[in-house]
């Protein structure tokens, strides 16, 4: 990424997009002059990228993807549709702060639920297998994937190894329920990116990163895939399915 950030600086564009926390970070080490508009990513005051969300103060503005605080939603949404679980696994990525962070988050909030928890890093498949088949080996346990890129190129493997172990997931974004994941709650990322070519039009008309407010996501969506519940042996309540954005089916 820094390589490839380094190129991109190189060729002297008027404006960068940057998707997530792990592109944003090596192009701002690549240069705090060239505009960036960044999406999808979760804190970026506590990762320096600005200097507060009202006056970014640098080259970069943009969009945040959630509140930390959204973490343990996914992890009372899980109890909510498999209220055996009492046991969860966390698949997070270490490499990246924000994963430590959301893991905390569902940390503070997993005892007063009385669920035990699991991390198990998404550095490789190999390690998400051996991690998920090991926990699998216990009984009422559910699956929490957080919001980090690593977790996202590995959707694929993580949503067989769910149905493999039977396994109830809560997923942060909508493209796992729609490729047979769960459930997922989060914001509607497709939204991120239409207000961020807004930022990036007003850029190239003049204005400046500086000027431009980084802006809090505003729009979330609940998807559930009731034939993978139907598959895992799992009735999703009313009560779920009443506030659903999208059910797929």
């Amino acid at each position: 990424m820094r390589k490839y950030a380094t190129e991109l600086v190189a060729l002297g564009p008027d404006v960068i997009l940057a998707s997530t926390t792990a592109a944003l970070a090596p192009l701002l080490e690549a240069s705090r002059t060239v505009p960036i508009v960044f999406a999808s990513v979760a804190d970026p005051v506590a990762a320096g990228f600005v200097e507060s969300l009202a006056r970014p103060r640098g080259n970069a503005t943009g969009f945040t993807v959630y509140e930390y605080s959204i973490s343990g939603k996914w992890l009372e949404l899980l109890k909510e549709i498999a209220p055996r679980v009492t046991r969860a696994a966390v698949l997070r990525e270490l490499g990246i702060a924000t994963g430590l962070a959301q893991f905390g988050a569902i940390q503070a909030l997993a005892p007063s639920l009385g669920v035990e928890l699991r991390p198990i890093d998404v550095r490789d498949a190999g390690e998400i297998e051996r991690g998920l088949a090991a926990f699998a080996q216990g009984s009422d346990g559910g699956i929490i994937v957080i919001g980090t890129p690593g977790a996202a190129i590995q959707r694929d493997l993580i949503i067989a190894l769910a149905a493999k172990h039977r396994l109830p997931a809560v997923y942060n974004a909508r493209f796992y329920p729609a490729v047979g994941g769960l459930i997922s709650y989060g914001p509607d990322l497709l939204d991120q990116y239409r207000r961020a070519a807004g930022y990036v039009d007003r850029i190239l008309k003049g204005e400046k990163p500086v000027d431009l407010p980084v802006q809090a996501a505003s729009k979330y969506e609940l998807v559930v895939n009731l034939k993978t519940a139907k598959a895992l042996g799992l009735e999703m309540p009313a009560s779920v399915l009443a506030r659903a954005d999208e059910v797929i089916e």
